[in-house]
């Protein structure tokens, strides 16, 4: 029903496009960027203006769809091509009245100049287009349907244009509406249950929000866009859908939160080489990034730690000289004899008074006066006591 494809959602890149993304009209048409377009090219050019101006409605029918095929071919590969081959298609389709065709046409010319940069002739192209695909849903004639063009056919068409000119108003900054014209996209997509369309649709929203800094955005379009892959099943979407976490999560600056999901990401681009492989090298930056980020962080967290440590450090020593300081400040109050001292540090020791007596040529009994003397200038109201107060005064 529909086919995608897209491009880096950097702002600065051409943005991941709904339009060059080109959602074919329900009828369909060959798509012959698989095939050879040599050959193609050979056998419309056998067709002069004068064969086609005796041509029949049904051999016009094909010539414009080759036309259109070859519009589509080299849309990619050669851009002037691509405008030339959609101007031919358009000569025919205007002058039958073919409005899905002048749509199709009239868009393929557009991109041509939105490639180039020339934003102005872009939005006339795609401004036709969207006449054309009024005239759609107003009835006009189809080469392929007496009846008309079908609701879904409209759809795709008016879809894929919303989704262009969103783009186009993205790059030039018109953020407002850009987003008014992917809403439109999107409310189609909803409308006939088109996830892989819806999940595109809002992983580029958010790779805008996320250009414009506004995260709290890009997480909201980012969990659509996860949501609507999910939905459809697609893998590629699922993890395009991480990567877009990735590097919103890089950008909060929680690499632990955006390294799975990069890490997921590469994994899956790392077995399926031809699916995006621009998107892996843009994850693969992400990755990059984030573990410098996260060393960074850690580094920081380190330094931390440290500066911590060394304040720690130095508040214990500063306790402790203070202590110091006290200690000594309280011993110096404390007026001893040389004599005073001796006696205390032998009694700190666990001797008796007959054991000092004898040590320091003293009689027990002016030993027991030495004792009483130092509870009484120390505050202490027993032996136990005079230690522990020496003790903590620095005196023994």
């Amino acid at each position: 029903m529909v086919e995608f494809s897209y491009f880096c959602g950097m702002k600065k890149c051409l943005l991941l496009c709904l339009a060059a993304l080109t959602m074919l009209p329900a009828a369909g048409y060959n798509d012959h960027r698989g095939h050879n377009l040599d050959s193609l090219e050979r056998a419309v050019a056998r067709w002069t203006p004068d064969a086609v101006d005796k041509a029949s409605t049904e051999e016009l029918a094909k010539l414009n769809r080759a036309y259109r095929d070859l519009m589509l071919g080299y849309n990619v590969l050669n851009g002037e091509k691509s405008d030339f081959y959609a101007r031919k298609a358009l000569a025919i389709s205007r002058a039958q009245g073919w409005a899905a065709a002048d749509a199709d046409a009239y868009r393929y010319i557009g991109l041509h100049f939105y490639g180039s940069g020339q934003y102005d002739s872009a939005m006339v192209y795609f401004q036709a287009a969207l006449a054309a695909t009024d005239q759609m849903a107003a009835g006009a004639l189809s080469p392929t349907d007496p009846e008309g063009y079908t609701e879904q056919a409209i759809d795709d068409a008016y879809s894929s244009l919303y989704g262009t000119v969103g783009n186009l108003y993205n790059v030039m900054d018109s953020i407002p509406q850009a987003m008014a014209y992917y809403e439109k996209a999107g409310a189609l997509f909803e409308k006939h249950g088109w996830n892989e369309s819806n999940s595109i649709l809002h992983y580029n929203i958010g790779e805008t929000w996320m250009d414009e800094g506004d995260l709290k955005r890009a997480t909201l379009a980012y969990d659509k866009a996860l949501g609507y892959a999910e939905a459809s099943g697609d893998s590629l979407m699922i993890v395009d859908a991480w990567k877009g976490f990735g590097r919103l999560y890089m950008e909060q600056g929680k690499p632990w939160k955006s390294l799975p999901y990069l890490r997921k990401a590469d994994a899956y681009y790392a077995v399926h080489p031809d699916d995006s492989p621009g998107f892996r090298t843009e994850n693969l930056d992400f990755m990059k990034e984030v573990l410098s980020r996260q060393k960074l962080l850690l580094g920081r967290l380190v330094g931390v730690l440290v500066g911590l440590a060394l304040v720690a450090l130095g508040w214990w020593a500063a306790k402790r000289i203070r202590h110091s300081k006290r200690v000594q400040a309280e011993a110096a109050s404390v007026a001893l004899t040389e004599r005073e001292l001796q006696v205390l540090q032998l009694i700190a020791n666990g001797k008796t008074n007959p054991q000092i007596a004898e040590l320091i040529c003293l009689s027990p009994e002016t030993v027991g006066w030495y004792r009483k003397k130092l509870r009484a200038k120390l505050g202490a109201a027993n032996t136990a006591e005079l230690v522990s107060i020496a003790k903590e005064k620095g005196l023994v």
